[in-house]
């Protein structure tokens, strides 16, 4: 009888996506971005911005290269362009002016920059895409599927529950987080931005 799932694929796509979309290390940009909203709200900051971020991944999943192809755009150019909105991100959390968004605008934060290009950042997309051009039968399919909502649970299970590490560090905590998160996700952008002039000197190349 044939499997109906194949196991190695799964794996691959778990261990991929965990990787690049990272739940542990979106905890101290998720507590800065949703810093100052109430418990509700950073709840349901949690869960918009899992469900668009699978959202996204599905769309690129299933349309990825068409989308990018119609609209006459490379992967180098889709990682720039999340790099510099990460880096733009980045630079309030690390002035302080995050406060003055998230006040207002929590919906937004849990869209963007939370659910993209955040957690669906170029990376996971592009690895999605992938992903997803191997499928050739119905076991391929429930691994990549399993594999993707396997992650986004996972995703939402880590943010939910941060709020248990915000009750443990406090307001100077929460201070010191953000400026270390700014920095790390100015790196991470600046990383973005790199990789895709290097991508566009190697195809003019």
């Amino acid at each position: 009888m044939k499997a109906i799932v194949d196991v190695t694929l799964l794996a691959e796509v778990l261990i991929t996506l965990f990787v690049i979309m990272d739940p542990p290390g979106a905890i101290p940009l998720f507590l800065s971005l949703t810093h100052g909203l109430s418990p509700r709200a950073r709840r349901r900051a949690a869960w918009q911005a899992v469900l668009v971020a699978f959202c996204v991944i599905v769309v690129f999943a299933l349309f990825g290269r068409e989308i990018l192809a119609y609209l006459h755009i490379s992967l180098p150019a889709l990682k720039c362009a999340g790099g510099l909105l990460l880096l733009l991100v980045a630079l309030e959390l690390l002035t302080g002016r995050e406060q003055e968004v998230n006040a207002t605008q929590d919906v937004n934060v849990a869209l963007v920059p939370l659910g993209t290009p955040l957690l669906a950042g170029p990376g996971a997309i592009v690895a999605t895409m992938v992903f997803a051009e191997r499928v050739d039968e119905t076991p391929d399919f429930v691994a990549v599927a399993l594999g993707v909502v396997g992650v986004h649970a996972v995703m939402w299970a880590t943010l939910r529950y941060s709020t248990v590490i915000l009750r443990l560090i406090k307001e100077s905590g929460i201070t010191l987080v953000t400026r270390i998160a700014g920095l790390l996700l100015s790196a991470i952008a600046v990383q973005l931005i790199a990789d895709a002039v290097r991508a566009f000197i190697a195809g003019e190349g």
